[in-house]
C-alpha cells in the first residue's frame, strides 16, 4: 500500500483520520518494533515465523514514487496470528523476495489499496493466491471515507498516527519513526479484515466483494498510455501542433533521463518549465537558459539537451506533428453528445439515472457499481443483438454487476430524445 501518489501529497491510506474523542492512538507496535530484515538469513527467519503462523498475511509495501522513476517497493511489511510482525527491506536484497513466496503462497492476503501495491510485489517475487483489500470493502459498504486513517478508527476505534505518506523510502537508513509508522499499518489489517467481512455478510454483499478482490488479484499491467505526454499539467494552454510537438519532445528527454537516473521525472524538469519553454519557442541556448527553472544550476548543465529536444520538435514536417486533440477508440466527450447523437445522449441520461438509483438503493458509488467508460460504451454505441450481459461481460464487468445493472442498462437504453 503505498501512501503517496506520483507526486508526494497528501495519504490517501490515512486521509482525513481526524480523531475523535473515543479513538485510541496506536502509537508503538504491540510486539515492539521489529529489526528489519535485510539478509538472507533474516528472511529464512521470517519464512519460518509465517510458516508457523495461522490465518490471514497483512501486507503492506512502501514505494518512493515521488521521488524515484521506478515502482519498486523500498519496504515490505508482514504480520500474521502466532508469527508476529516482519520489516523486510528488499535493497540489499536485490529487490528479489521470492524466498517468502513458498511461506506466502496459501493464506489470504489482507492489503489495502492492493493494485497500488500488487505490481511492486510481483516485481519482487510475491504474488497472492487470494486477497482482501480493505480500501474496496470499505467503498462496497458504503462507507464515507476509505482511507486506512478513517476506516480504522470507525471500524476498530484506534487512531493511526499521520506524518510519513509522502516520505522518500529509498532513504537508507530508514528513521525509527518512519519503521514504527510502517509497523502499526499491518497491526490493524487483519482485525480490519474481519470486522468489514462482517459488515458485508450483514448487508448481503460479501461474495460481491469477493468478486472484486480477484478482479484486482488477476488484474494483468495496464495496457500502456496513448500519448502520455499528453498528461503534462498545464497542456491546456498549448494551441498550436508544433507546440505541442515541443511538449512532447521535451517530456520524452525528461522521462528518458528520469529512467536512466532513477529519479521521479518531476524532479528532474517540473512540468510548468515544459509548458514554458514550448510556448516561448526560444531560438537559442541563451534564450532557453534566461526562463524560469532553465536558469538553475542543475538545468544549466542540461541547457543543451533541452534545446536539442526542442529542436527536434522544431525540424518535424507538419504530417508529423500531434493532432490538437488526442485520437481515441471510445465515444466522443459527453458534452458533444447532444449534438452528434440525441438518441445516444438519451441513453446515457437515462443509464446515469437508473444506476444512481440502484447506487443509492445499495450504498455503492456508481463507479464501483460500473466502469463509467463501459457505461459509456454501452449507450454510445449498443450491442446490435442487445445482449447487453454480454456487452457488460465482455467489457470486463463482474457476474454481480451484470446481475444488477444489466435489467436498469436495457431499459435506459430504449429511451428516445425528448
Amino acid at each position: 500500500m503505498s501512501r503517496h501518489g506520483t507526486g508526494g501529497g497528501p495519504d490517501p491510506q490515512h486521509d482525513d483520520a481526524e480523531s475523535g474523542p473515543s479513538a485510541v492512538p496506536l502509537l508503538r507496535p504491540a510486539d515492539g518494533l521489529p529489526e528489519v530484515v535485510g539478509d538472507r538469513a533474516g528472511l529464512d527467519r521470517t519464512v519460518a515465523a509465517l510458516a508457523a503462523g495461522t490465518g490471514p498475511i497483512a501486507v503492506d509495501a512502501e514505494r518512493a514514487s515521488g521521488f524515484r522513476y521506478s515502482q519498486r517497493a523500498y519496504l515490505v511489511q508482514l504480520r500474521r496470528a502466532g508469527s508476529g510482525s516482519a520489516l523486510v527491506d528488499p535493497v540489499p536484497l536485490g529487490g528479489d523476495l521470492s524466498g517468502l513466496a513458498a511461506a506466502m503462497d496459501g493464506p489470504e492476503w489482507v492489503l489495502h489499496a492492493a493494485s497500488q501495491d500488487l505490481p511492486c510485489l510481483a516485481e519482487a517475487g510475491l504474488r497472492p493466491a487470494s486477497l482482501f483489500d480493505t480500501e474496496l470493502a470499505g467503498r462496497l459498504a458504503g462507507l464515507p471515507r476509505v482511507g486506512l486513517g478513517p476506516l480504522t478508527e470507525r471500524m476498530l476505534g484506534l487512531a493511526l498516527e499521520k506524518g510519513h505518506g509522502a516520505a522518500d523510502w529509498s532513504r537508507r537508513p530508514l528513521p525509527e519513526d518512519w519503521l514504527v509508522y510502517a509497523a502499526l499499518d499491518v497491526e490493524v489489517l487483519v482485525e480490519l479484515r474481519d470486522v468489514l467481512a462482517d459488515l458485508l455478510e450483514e448487508q448481503g454483499k460479501l461474495a460481491w466483494a469477493y468478486e472484486e478482490f480477484e478482479a484486482v488479484r488477476t488484474a494483468g499491467p495496464p495496457p500502456p498510455r496513448t500519448d502520455p505526454w499528453r498528461r503534462t499539467s498545464g497542456i491546456h494552454k498549448v494551441r498550436r501542433p508544433r507546440a505541442l510537438a515541443a511538449v512532447r519532445a521535451l517530456w520524452e528527454a525528461r522521462d528518458s533521463l528520469a529512467a536512466e537516473r532513477d529519479v521521479a521525472p518531476g524532479r528532474v524538469l517540473p512540468d510548468a518549465a515544459i509548458i514554458d519553454a514550448a510556448t516561448t519557442n526560444p531560438t537559442d541556448v541563451r534564450a532557453l537558459a534566461q526562463l524560469p527553472v532553465f536558469r538553475g544550476r542543475a538545468q544549466r548543465r542540461l541547457e543543451s539537451y533541452w534545446f536539442a529536444a526542442l529542436q527536434s520538435a522544431q525540424a518535424l514536417p507538419d504530417s508529423e506533428l500531434p493532432r490538437a486533440v488526442a485520437a481515441t477508440d471510445g465515444p466522443p466527450p459527453v458534452s458533444r453528445w447532444a449534438d452528434r447523437d440525441p438518441a445516444a445522449a438519451a441513453r446515457l441520461a437515462a443509464a446515469r439515472a437508473g444506476l444512481t438509483e440502484l447506487s443509492e438503493h445499495w450504498s455503492i458509488p456508481m463507479e464501483n457499481l460500473l466502469q463509467p467508460d463501459l457505461m459509456r460504451r454501452l449507450c454510445w454505441a449498443p450491442p446490435s443483438d442487445a445482449d447487453v450481459a454480454g456487452f457488460l461481460s465482455a467489457g470486463g464487468a463482474r457476474n454481480w454487476q451484470i446481475g444488477l445493472t444489466t435489467p436498469v442498462l436495457e431499459k435506459a437504453l430504449a429511451a428516445r430524445p425528448s
